[in-house]
């Protein structure tokens, strides 16, 4: 039987190209379990995977999709059985492995998560592999004994998917939240997700010959790197942490020790393609606890895999607010 998926596609001449394409069963990967998909998102990686760019997929034809929330058609594993639901992110499919940019999955069962009560597989994509990502880091930060009485929490980023949903879970679990972005036009809808005060980038994206400023932050998700986060650990409170989980403004890190000697600062590195399989339910459970729905809703922008082509070099610019859902069977 056959059915829709975005395919990339390269050329002999080393050109990228990407559309939907009609494909037979047949052509699915390897794995235990079958999965009707019904909803995937966007993120950074799906971008580069669109677009052929960052050297993510080396295989052609390619389906990218780096995570998908859908119901198992048929499974050798006897954890899934035909009718439930469930959710996946994470472990290089869509990059390595054919991923969600189709209306089937095939997938180790080992990747898998049986979505969690309280959350609809649509939910569950608007959270995806960012949502799962800022829940990570929460999770890692209060695990480094930050609370809500410690200060104000930083945000960078914060209009993209991953800083918008860290920013609706901090703010609901009490957290005094300061957004930093470079899109001033974006103020006021990270102000309704809970921002106590919004931060223009170019406040912290220069760098300064001063290793250590004022102790300002109690605890920092840090979704863009290089200068704003060698920044920013110069400005951290004694013992307190920053959750790196992303590089949007690079990779290199012109930082010194001295944050980490004088005041105790924690540079924590969030994963979420590895994590192990008791985190990620723990992950799940907290984001059904403490994201609210109606701050989830609010950021999502319903989208097909015919937009996708479309969406894959704006997310790349910088230019997707918040959470895209794509609906892979409209």
């Amino acid at each position: 039987m056959s059915f829709n998926a975005l395919i990339v596609n390269k050329s002999e001449d080393g050109a990228i190209s990407a559309g939907i394409e009609q494909i037979d069963e047949t052509r699915l990967p390897e794995g235990d379990v079958t999965v009707a998909v019904e909803y995937s998102t966007v993120n950074y990686k799906d971008g580069l995977c669109i677009t052929g760019t960052g050297g993510l997929v080396r295989n052609f034809p390619h389906v990218p999709g780096i995570d998908f929330a859908g119901t198992v058609e048929a499974s050798d594993d006897p954890r899934y059985k035909a009718g439930d639901k469930v959710v996946l992110t994470g472990w290089r499919v869509g990059e390595a492995h054919w991923g969600g940019y189709s209306q089937k999955a095939r997938v180790k069962a080992d990747w898998l998560v049986a979505l969690p009560d309280g959350l609809t597989t649509r939910q569950a994509m608007a959270v995806g592999t960012a949502g799962f990502t800022s829940m990570l880091a929460v999770m890692a930060l209060e695990d480094h004994g930050m609370t809500p009485a410690d200060g104000e929490v930083l945000v960078t980023g914060a209009a993209g998917g991953v800083g918008s949903v860290a920013t609706a879970i901090l703010a609901n679990r009490g957290y005094e939240v300061v957004g930093v972005t470079g899109r001033p036009e974006t103020g006021d809808y990270l102000k309704s997700l809970g921002c106590a005060r919004v931060v223009a980038r170019e406040e912290l994206n220069e760098t300064t010959k001063r290793p250590l400023e004022k102790e300002t932050w109690a605890g920092c998700v840090d979704a863009v790197g290089g200068d704003m986060l060698a920044r920013v650990l110069g400005q951290m409170k004694y013992g307190a942490s920053v959750a790196a989980v992303g590089l949007a403004g690079g990779a290199n890190l012109p930082a010194t020790v001295i944050p980490f000697l004088l005041r105790g600062v924690n540079l924590l590195g969030i994963d979420s393609v590895m994590q192990p399989h008791d985190n990620r339910v723990r992950a799940w459970k907290r984001i059904v606890d403490d994201l609210p729905m109606d701050k989830l809703d609010a950021m999502v922008h319903p989208a097909t895999l015919g937009d996708l082509t479309t969406l894959g070099p704006q997310i790349l610019k910088g230019q997707v607010k918040g959470r895209v859902v794509i609906d892979v069977n409209a």
